[in-house]
């Protein structure tokens, strides 16, 4: 049985959306994707990540905030869901009282892959993401087990893959100490 894809033409309708559930959505081309839960190995990957960008953020005195799935993305037209996001604490601000939906990029995003968003974390937010400015873009992909760090040169991304025990180079947090068997082992 196929589902009617749920369309919605404006924010405000997006943001009073509710279809009686707990589920979590995307916004693409005015139709709602359906972000299913993470499985336990995609939950234990963006919590190491938050713990270890906060213990970054605190030693280098940095004015930003790492957030969960919970703080959204306004690229374009398109409402995204990235897994971890590093806002400033200006953004911060700005969504305390609000839903929290950033309209300005990010430092710094993450994503990490699962089956059925290889396509659109590789291709449609790396476009998305660098056409909004976001610095640094990490796909962080446990079923090839490599991170990809993107950053921003210009209008498009400069990629690096990271894989083992290499250390990854984040431009955000130049002291960070971590490698994706690390990330992997969580």
């Amino acid at each position: 049985m196929t589902k009617t894809p749920i369309k919605i033409s404006t924010l405000d309708e997006y943001i009073n959306f509710d279809d009686g559930t707990d589920k979590q959505y995307e916004l693409e081309d005015g139709v709602l994707l359906e972000m299913p839960p993470g499985t336990g190995k995609h939950e234990a990957i963006i919590t190491l990540l938050l713990v270890r960008f906060f213990l970054e953020i605190q030693k280098m005195g940095l004015p930003l905030q790492p957030r969960p799935n919970g703080t959204e993305v306004l690229t374009n037209k398109q409402l995204r869901r990235p897994d971890v996001c590093v806002i400033t604490n200006e953004q911060a601000k700005s969504i305390e009282t609000t839903s929290a939906i950033l309209k300005t990029a990010p430092p710094l995003l993450v994503e990490v892959v699962s089956p059925e968003s290889i396509d659109r974390d590789y291709n449609q937010k790396t476009s998305e993401y660098a056409a909004m400015g976001v610095v640094e873009y990490w796909i962080v992909d446990p079923l090839e087990n490599k991170i990809t760090v993107c950053l921003l040169n210009q209008s498009s991304y400069k990629q690096t893959m990271f894989i083992e025990d290499q250390r990854i180079v984040s431009q955000t947090f130049s002291e960070l100490n971590l490698t994706p068997q690390q990330v992997f082992s969580a």
